[in-house]
């Protein structure tokens, strides 16, 4: 099953790191943190859980403060040298532990460490869900080779808005009029 709740989603925010994230182009990396913002706080607010991985922090530095402040207090980063995440055992350990099976992964770079990361999900049997307005890469021509290297690990590729409406259900909750208030 394919769909998404906040009881069987878990959200995996991969390396959006301070200097990993200059490098990219300006413009993607803008609507992009905005859109992981929006996906954050959306995920807090259902209290869905968010594990957080930061590649190499000595050296591409610790996860936005954008970010940051949208994560629960609680949250730690995982830091990894693996470009798979889910290869990782503080990060595997930790998603076994929630017992969810839908993992919706952002991030970046795309073709890198979110590809890897949703290629050995997919291995492990999780439903993956990539919203595309969410994963990043420096280069438009790798970033598309990811959206079709997702499409064949049998992944969602969705947006962050399908995902929380998703999630949602329905409009006339107060969950709703506060993340409809996000989208705007």
């Amino acid at each position: 099953m394919l769909s998404l709740t906040p009881q069987n989603s878990i959200i995996a925010l991969i390396d959006w790191q301070e200097r990993l994230a200059a490098a990219m182009p300006p413009q993607v990396h803008a609507r992009n943190l905005e859109r992981t913002a929006v996906l954050l706080r959306a995920a807090r607010l259902l209290e869905i859980p968010v594990l957080v991985t930061e590649q190499y922090p000595k050296g591409l530095g610790p996860t936005v403060p954008e970010l940051r402040e949208h994560l629960p207090p609680e949250v730690e980063p995982v830091a990894k040298l693996q470009f798979s995440a889910a290869r990782v055992p503080d990060f595997a350990g930790a998603l076994t532990t929630s017992g969810r099976s839908h993992v919706v992964v952002v991030g970046m770079e795309a073709h890198v460490c979110v590809y890897q990361t949703a290629r050995s999900l997919a291995e492990d049997e999780y439903a993956v869900h990539v919203p595309l307005n969410a994963v990043v890469s420096r280069h438009r021509e790798d970033y598309m080779a990811a959206v079709g290297l997702y499409r064949q690990l049998g992944a969602v590729t969705t947006s962050v808005e399908t995902v929380v409406f998703d999630w949602l259900r329905r409009a006339g909750t107060e969950s709703f009029k506060t993340i409809s208030g996000y989208l705007r």
